[in-house]
Formats: structure tokens, sequence, C-alpha cells
């Protein structure tokens, strides 16, 4: 089993963080400058493509985090700009080491484990959320009249894009109409004038939820605001799909062990985290649209004409740091945070199991899928327990996990026996292919809420808005009643143990050690490291 599928800690030791550089966007950048993890660039970079190709290409390779110093139409302290907060390194052993530094966990934290300390603080007490009077947001300030965001250097990330996107890795700060809940959410948002953005709100997201419950008391807009470079924990809960109703800075707070200080807003009660680097306010208007789109989402598909129309959300006041920093996102195809942070959904997944007792051992909504499918481990003893057919069981899990907001993201649930390490894309698909029938172990889900920007739910026909999900059964019928008259067939399980410890010391075909070689005469092991597969060899 490779290291990605194996927690790094030990099994009495509880997940806690404690460290600065969670609570702290420029705490977490000089974390990465100490982690060697940093690409600061100080020539001048133009907004438009540039820095977007750069953040792009520096992704696709799993090279260092860009930050940028010199932003070419950059004034008055707005803005530096960052990318690639969460995607992925090309370090052997610490392929992770971003999104375990945003958390708080040490670099080399597998997968597993950092998806055990997400899915753990779903069962914690949440932890409030420390109100201060003042905060480095506050640092500057400008209102009405002085605000124009045609003005200011925003990033058109893709040359097929529509416009020039603001948000692509800030929190929405949205409240509810009785104040019990405050809800943070990442979604892009595009200059539509000089004091307006217009945001893609899609059906039955949270910032959805809130707004048709406003408009139940007859409203026609409401309190709004964006926090940009906040605390990277806060960004990647902010991603996560977590049950309406649960406030992402309580989460937060429960995640990491003691609570985030926020303040509040200039122009309304909103709180927002007080190191944020840079804060919109404003209004969520119900009743004003404008076009939104193109853009080249995480799915790397783009279409010709993708522009709709989309609430508008007006900018009264932008307070921020002193040399505020920008962090944008440019997604596209595998791997960047898009992808990371929909595939720590499989740790929502894992407590839904849980809580409805499901014999379900672990779960990874792999890479390679952009997070859209999700590999159940069942435990085949405690399966056969439950003496229930294939289809009712396949029925069951559909019912549930499809219609809660863990699945969103997730088009496709693959159950596969415990023999299977989830974490292991090669070991996925072999189960996929050897066991799942087509056609017969096949359970397509019609009736359940689908997710409108995969492409096939778009573009491809049918309804856009529901269905569109499967559950694929890669558990042959005997496993069913908790047998298994069959193995793999590998190196590992397929020779006895000293035969393997001679070849491996012998031939030098240790773990890590790809062959052998001669030069001059000489024998020569040559090394290779196990990458992720979503690591391309570009990037070695």
């Amino acid at each position: 089993m490779r290291a990605v599928g194996r927690s790094t800690l030990g099994p009495q030791t509880r997940l806690t963080s404690s460290k600065a550089y969670s609570h702290d966007f420029r705490s977490f950048l000089d974390a990465l400058r100490q982690q060697e993890d940093l690409l600061e660039i100080h020539q001048e970079v133009d907004p438009i493509l540039e820095a977007g190709a750069i953040v792009r290409r520096t992704s696709e390779i799993n090279g260092r985090a860009p930050l940028f110093h010199n932003i070419k139409g950059a004034r008055d302290g707005l803005w530096r700009m960052f990318g690639n907060a969460a995607s992925l390194r090309s370090t052997p052993g610490a392929q992770y080491g971003r999104i375990a530094t945003a958390l708080g966990l040490p670099q080399g934290a597998s997968w597993k484990t950092i998806c055990d300390f997400v899915e753990e603080a779903s069962r914690r007490r949440p932890v409030a959320p420390e109100i201060v009077s003042d905060g480095p947001c506050k640092e500057n300030k400008m209102f009405g009249g002085e605000i124009d965001l045609n003005q200011l250097p925003v990033p058109q990330l893709h040359m097929e894009d529509g416009g020039k996107y603001l948000q692509t890795y800030g929190l929405h700060v949205l409240q509810s109409p009785e104040a019990s809940w405050t809800n943070w959410s990442i979604f892009r948002g595009m200059v539509h004038d000089a004091r307006h953005l217009a945001c893609l709100v899609g059906t039955g997201q949270h910032n959805s939820v809130i707004r048709e419950r406003w408009r139940r008391e007859g409203k026609t807009e409401i309190p709004w605001a964006l926090a940009l470079g906040v605390p990277p924990a806060a960004s990647i809960v902010a991603a996560l799909p977590i049950p309406h109703d649960i406030s992402e800075a309580e989460y937060v707070g429960a995640m990491l062990g003691r609570p985030l200080k926020l303040v509040k807003c200039e122009l309304s009660d909103l709180l927002v985290p007080a190191t944020s680097e840079i804060v919109l306010e404003g209004t969520f208007s119900f009743t004003e649209t404008g076009d939104e789109g193109l853009f080249g989402d995480y799915l790397g598909v783009v279409f010709d004409g993708d522009r709709h129309q989309q609430p508008l959300f007006r900018v009264d006041a932008i307070t921020y740091r002193n040399d505020a920093i920008l962090p944008v996102s440019v997604p596209g195809r595998i791997t960047d945070e898009s992808h990371t942070t929909a595939a720590l959904a499989a740790a929502q997944v894992m407590t839904l199991c849980k809580k409805h007792n499901l014999p379900v051992t672990d779960a990874f909504a792999p890479f390679e899928t952009m997070a859209t499918w999700c590999a159940l481990q069942i435990d085949i003893k405690e399966l056969a327990k439950r003496n229930v057919t294939a289809a009712d069981f396949c029925q069951a899990v559909g019912e549930l996990l499809f219609r809660d907001k863990s699945c969103m993201l997730i088009n496709r649930i693959l159950l596969v026996g415990d023999d299977i390490d989830v974490y292991d894309f090669k070991d996925v698909i072999w189960a996929l292919v050897t066991r799942c029938r087509p056609g017969q172990d096949e359970y397509v889900f019609e009736d359940v809420p689908g997710f409108f920007l995969t492409p096939y739910m778009s573009h491809g026909g049918g309804d856009r808005k529901m269905g569109g999900k499967s559950i694929f059964d890669c558990l042959l019928p005997m496993e069913y009643q908790g047998r298994r008259t069959f193995r793999s067939v590998d190196f590992e399980r397929s020779y006895p143990e000293d035969v393997k410890a001679r070849v491996q010391e012998r031939y030098g075909l240790s773990p890590g050690i790809a062959g052998l070689a001669l030069r001059n005469g000489h024998r020569y092991a040559f090394r290779v490291y196990s990458w992720p597969s979503a690591v391309p060899m570009d990037a070695v």
C-alpha cells in the first residue's frame, strides 16, 4: 500500500493543529517560503493572461506556488497576487504538503491523515469565533464613489474567459435572516462594471438556500461581504460540503482547536476574518442580474457562448491590508486547488456513512477523476451480516449519499472490497475493470440533485439539474456473503517472503529502486520515486 493510503499519525494521536499559519494568510506564505515552496516573482507581470498562465503552468507541473510582487497596474496597495494555495507539490513524500501546512499538519502528512483530520472536526463541539474590535484588514478603507473595479488590476485568467475575475479563491459571507447561520462559500465572481460583480449562484448551494430564506421575508437584497486572503484553513473549509446551518467559522475553530478572530464589517453586522488581505462589502441583489462567463472551470472544459444571467453584487466599501495580496485560482485539468479541496468531500461522505452505520471503512475521491468519483471501501464481513442483496444495498447507498450535499460534486460512487486501497487509483481501476459487469452492476440515479457544471449535464442533453449519478458495484456476489476466494496476482502477494527479500536485496529491486544499469563495467541501481499518477512526469 502506498504512503498516500496510510495515516502518518499513530492510532492514539489526537488530530489537532495550533500552528499560526492555519489562522493567518501571510503566516502561511511565510511557512511556504521556509519550506522552499514559494516562487517569488519580482518582475512586472500583466494580470491579463500572463499571471494566469504562470499559475496554471505551475499547477500542472506541481511547481512552487507563485507570489507576484509586481502586478502591472497595481497602486495604493492594491495589489500583489498569489496562486495555487492548495495545489500539489512535486516533492517526494510531501506531495500534499501545501494542504497539510494550511491545516497546521506536518508537511509529510498522507492524504488519509488530512481527510481524517477534516472528518474528525465534524464530531467535535463547534468553537465560536473571537470577535475583535480591529484587525489588519482595516488598515486601508475606501467607500462608494472612490471605488472603480475597472481601474483595479483584476486578472483575466484564461483567454477563453468572458471577462476579468476578481473572485476565484475568496470567501463570500452571507447570513440567514434570523442571524443563526453565517455561511462562507467560494463561488466565482466577474467584474460587471465599476461597482458590481456578477457571481455564479448555483441552485441548491448554500448561498442559494440563504437567498430563498430572505426572499420568503420579502427582501430584494441583503448584506454581503467577500473576504480575500483569509486564513488558509478557512478557505479549505469553505470549499467543503458541510451541512446546512453550520457556520464555517465554528467548524474551523473545532478543526484547529481554537477560535478564529473575526471583525465586524464597516457597513453591516457581518463578520470577516480580521487578518483578511482584502474585504469587499455591499449587497447581494435578488432582482438585478448581468452576464457571467465564459470561465474555464475545474472540469477542464469551456463551451463557446456559455454566458448566463447571474445575480449582481454591489461593492460599497473595500478595506484592505497594507501591500495587500489577492489570491487567485486558475482552474483547469488536473491538478489544482479546485480538485484537492473537492476531493476532501470524501471526509464528509465518511461522516455520513458512519452516522448511518454503513459498513464503509474508508473513502477517497481520486484526483484523476477531478474528484467526481468516490471509492468506498466496504468491510465485506460486516456487509455479510446485513444479509442484503447487491441491488438493495446499492440502491440504499445511492439514495442516502446522492441526496446529501457531501456528494454534490460526486457523480459516481464505486463500491470496492476491503482488499482494495482506495487511495491507489490503479487499485480502484483494477477493481472496476475486473468486478463490475457493465449494465448489471451499474445503478443509475436520475431522481437526485445533479451538478449543473458537469459538461454532460449542462451540454449533454437531458435534465440539467437532476440525475447524472451512478453507483458502480465492484463487489462480486461472494463478497456480499463475506467470502473472497481470489487474490491479486502481483509481486507482493504471489511470492513467499524469503523469495521477495532475496530478489529485492540481490538484484537491487527494493522499494524505490527501479532496476540495474551498467556503467564502465560496474553495476548501479537507479532509483525512482512513487509519484501519484496525477503528477506529470515533467514535474520531476
